[in-house]
């Protein structure tokens, strides 16, 4: 990952944080009964954004943590193909 898109990586968590933070302040003028709803539309505005720059971030590489399942799959699935191809010039 290069760094410009490194930054919006960073940039998109930014605004993902500035959201929830704009939420919170939503949630308290709510609980003191006369609720700003400003708060609340640039909250779902702040996330929307972070979602959208955040999206970029490519996965994280496999774990390997079930290789040796895979391998024994593969293995029986080569063995009964052989076994079948066996079968079939007989």
């Amino acid at each position: 990952m290069s760094e410009d898109e490194d930054l919006v990586v960073r940039i998109g968590a930014f605004f993902i944080l500035v959201g929830f933070v704009l939420f919170a302040v939503f949630i308290m003028t709510d609980i003191g009964d006369e609720p700003d709803f400003d708060f609340l539309f640039l909250a779902m505005l702040g996330i929307g954004i972070g979602l959208l720059f955040r999206r970029r971030k490519p996965p994280p590489p496999q774990a390997g943590r079930f290789a040796i399942f895979k391998k024994m799959r593969e293995n029986a699935n080569k063995r009964k193909e052989d076994k079948n191809k066996a079968k079939a010039k007989k």
